[in-house]
């Protein structure tokens, strides 16, 4: 709604709406129509930059491309960038706060791998994830917001509206991330998606980022299975088609690029990853496929 229907309003630009998201009926219209913005998510953009040939569809009337919902990685970011020569920029928020609060600037200084800065009117900090204190750049707490788009509350849900927000009118976000000294924010996962194994926290999208750098894979999501004896940190993979490639080659390329304790255990290799119809990767039902 934001970063598609009311962002296209406020210029007074024309829309170019498609009813689904399919790869080549994508590229014939940016061919035809010749846009100059591109919002998606993640998973567009993957798809996007495994088009063979990619630059016979002129796409260079793209300037800006928006990404959300789920987190870019940078490999997928790189990878469109150097196809198509355009700018794609991440941004974040989420339902409860209507729904955008930080974006990477479509001019100017972008970082790659961070939601960006907080929007006009915005604020937002970090806080320790057990005592709420706020901590200084660099130090890994809880995300909260606070802005003139925040939700009021939960409907006639009191207790989960006062778990949600405090009571001076900041958003607990629910996200693991940090504030760069030059005031830039990065997410790292959300809380309950966080591993606790062999009492480390690990965090599913630092290994995720790895295992992208593997010219073999497509896509993967780690998570964290329970078990009678602990948590398994479980990859789950998606291989590049025509490549073949075995769990203890992936054991390989990750070692030495991830500490001991951020290891899987273990490699499932999936033709496809189960998404949200956003592109949020659904990690319950990789967990609860046999």
């Amino acid at each position: 709604m934001t970063a598609s229907m009311n962002f296209a309003i406020s210029l007074a630009a024309a829309m170019i709406l498609l009813p689904t998201f399919e790869t080549q009926n994508v590229l014939h219209t940016v061919r035809r129509e010749r846009p100059t913005m591109f919002p998606g998510v993640p998973p567009m953009y993957a798809a996007l930059a495994e088009v063979r040939d990619l630059r016979k569809y002129g796409l260079s009337s793209l300037k800006g491309c928006l990404c959300g919902a789920a987190p870019l990685p940078v490999e997928v970011q790189e990878g469109f960038e150097r196809l198509t020569r355009a700018r794609l920029v991440e941004g974040y928020g989420l339902t409860e706060a209507g729904p955008a609060t930080h974006a990477n600037p479509l001019a100017g200084k972008r970082r790659a791998g961070s939601i960006g800065l907080p929007l006009p009117n915005t604020e937002a900090r970090i806080v320790d994830l057990q005592t709420g204190v706020d901590l200084p750049p660099g130090q890994i707490g809880e995300l909260l917001v606070r802005g003139p788009q925040m939700m009021r509350g939960y409907w006639n849900r009191p207790d989960e509206t006062a778990e949600a927000l405090t009571p001076d009118g900041w958003l607990r976000t629910g996200d693991v991330a940090l504030m760069t000294l030059d005031g830039y924010f990065q997410v790292i996962e959300r809380k309950k998606d966080m591993i606790i194994a062999g009492g480390f926290n690990i965090y599913p999208r630092d290994v995720e980022e790895v295992l992208y750098e593997s010219p073999k894979i497509l896509d993967a999501a780690v998570v964290g299975v329970p078990r009678a004896d602990g948590v398994e940190i479980t990859a789950f993979v998606v291989v590049r088609e025509g490549e073949r490639v075995t769990e203890d080659e992936v054991f390989t390329f990750l070692r030495g690029r991830l500490q001991p304790q951020s290891m899987p255990t273990r490699v499932v290799f999936k033709t496809a990853l189960p998404r949200s119809f956003i592109g949020k990767v659904l990690r319950r039902a990789l967990v609860e496929t046999p």
